[in-house]
């Protein structure tokens, strides 16, 4: 089964990004649209309206990355906090539907393998993806692949508690003192909010900052302190090389990022410390898409290998 493109999807928990992917992970035609989150029906109908506008007959198979815990066995997406997916055979469900192979993938591990093979990772064997948007994700490179864990629901960086019985995480999510609670867009949403009256948002708070007002800088820095936290926790268990940070609430940049590095340095043991870097990501919002795409490539050259034998 030969192609030299397919279709990576990347779902969000406001808007879906499709588009076409080659195998050196370049992006081609794209599409997006908003995220229903109403109903699980209506986001599965969304998800096969975003493949058949970018559909063609060479198209060799089509990757998933979504914002969910997936158990790789039976490519299923086990539950979802910020989206209504919930013990659905996705996999299946969408390969009976186009006829080709597909692959599931959580977004932040869909996004860690596009900046490991084409963007700020590249070259590196130990790498940490942290992506910020409505939720924080994760994902892992370790020796030289991705971490899937036993049945592929490794990578949930999220939902690292930095904070015991603290504030209640979002969306389904029944935990508290979660990194995503409280450095995530949708946190930093909440304290705009706070500051700078309800309509505000994260967008607004960044935009702020980096026009220099005194009280979105400190709102920034403390987020960015949190997230340090977590990092200095990641350094220590994962000795990783890099630790490329992304997502749309990612663009606030060295806004999160310096006071992050600051208590990573405090919180992070040596030798591991001194060698990790912290960056934003290369790829943008396109990581997503990308490393849905290269993702359905795997699924492409397995379904190869096992016609072959």
């Amino acid at each position: 089964m030969a192609a030299d493109h397919v279709i990576g999807v990347d779902v969000g928990g406001t808007k879906i990004l499709a588009g076409v992917v080659d195998r050196e992970g370049v992006l081609g035609a794209r599409r997006e649209r908003t995220t229903p989150v109403d109903t699980q029906e209506a986001l599965v109908d969304a998800l096969v309206e975003a493949v058949e506008e970018l559909r063609d007959g060479e198209v060799g198979a089509i990757g998933f990355g979504i914002p969910s815990t997936i158990d790789q066995r039976a490519g299923r997406a086990v539950s979802s906090v910020n989206i209504p997916l919930v013990d659905v055979d996705l996999r299946a469900r969408m390969s009976e539907r186009f006829g080709v192979p597909v692959a599931v993938e959580n977004d932040a591990n869909a996004a860690a393998v596009a900046e490991w093979k084409a963007g700020a990772g590249r070259g590196t064997q130990h790498m940490v993806m942290l992506t910020l948007g409505t939720g924080v994700g994760g994902g892992l490179i370790l020796d030289g692949r991705l971490y899937r864990g036993a049945v592929g629901a490794a990578g949930e960086l999220g939902h690292v508690v930095i904070e015991h019985d603290g504030a209640r995480c979002q969306g389904t999510c029944t935990g508290r003192g979660h990194l995503e609670a409280v450095a995530s867009g949708h946190a930093a949403s909440e304290r705009a909010s706070e500051l700078f009256g309800p309509a505000a948002d994260a967008h607004r708070l960044v935009r702020l900052a980096q026009e220099g007002d005194a009280s979105a800088v400190e709102a920034l820095r403390e987020i960015g302190r949190r997230l340090g936290s977590a990092m200095g926790g990641l350094v220590n268990v994962f000795n990783p090389e890099l630790i490329v940070v992304g997502g749309g609430f990612g663009a606030a940049g060295e806004l999160l990022l310096a006071p992050a590095r600051e208590v990573l340095l405090r919180e992070a043991l040596p030798p591991a410390r001194d060698v990790v870097r912290i960056v934003r990501a290369g790829l943008g919002t396109a990581a997503g898409v990308v490393g849905a795409g290269l993702v359905a490539f795997e699924a492409l050259d397995s379904a190869a290998s096992g016609a072959a034998s």
